[in-house]
């Protein structure tokens, strides 16, 4: 390996470390909290170090969003060889469950904390690629179903019916991510009751003149 390719390597490397660090820091502590400065720190690096990389806190914050919501994409793609719309989007939740069960400290400063306005056209992910964008695979599957005849005649709305299942799953989700821990409440198994809600939103939106 020549002298540039690992240069190049060492800065990858030292941009992830960054971006670990940031992300876990934020999930627990939350974003305004949490300064260039401490992150530095936690990774014993200094300030100038840090600045190297990312010109300010808002910039590293985009880039730790683009790089956890491409890899949500890609986690959800998973599962596009189901040919069945209906089946397809259970199997999304479910797995868009599992990447917030396995990846907890993403799911929060993705869904559940305030991140800094920007420009989307900056994206590295392609709006509406499939392999790409969660969200764009998401209402692709509910607008299969739609064509197709799957769901009612009220839910014709591809946007409208993805959100619908999305904050459904998502209410499972951010329940157990925020408050699974408090004893006050006797939670039952998140990924049963992920299953069950799945079921409830599929049931109550498909078409029962359909099969």
């Amino acid at each position: 390996m020549g002298t540039k390719e690992r240069r190049e390597r060492e800065r990858a490397e030292t941009r992830a470390k960054i971006l670990d660090a940031a992300r876990e820091m934020f999930a627990t502590q939350g974003i305004e909290a949490v300064t260039m400065r401490a992150i530095a720190q936690r990774i014993e690096y200094t300030p100038t170090a840090i600045y190297h990389h990312f010109k300010d806190k808002d910039s590293l914050i985009i880039e730790l969003c683009h790089a956890d919501f491409r890899l949500l994409g890609h986690e959800l793609y998973r599962v596009a060889q189901i040919a069945d719309p209906i089946e397809r989007l259970r199997r999304l939740g479910l797995a868009y469950l599992e990447f917030a069960l396995t990846h907890p400290h993403h799911y929060r400063v993705m869904f559940m904390t305030r991140t800094p306005p920007h420009d989307h056209a900056d994206s590295p992910i392609e709006q509406n690629n499939p392999e790409e964008d969660a969200y764009g695979f998401l209402v692709q599957t509910v607008a299969d179903g739609i064509a197709t005849g799957r769901f009612r005649p009220e839910f014709q709305d591809a946007h409208e019916l993805a959100q619908i299942h999305w904050a459904g799953i998502h209410g499972v989700v951010s329940l157990h991510l925020a408050k699974g821990s408090d004893d006050w409440i006797t939670w039952r198994d998140a990924r049963t009751t992920a299953e069950k809600t799945i079921e409830v939103l599929v049931r109550g939106t498909l078409n029962p003149e359909q099969p």
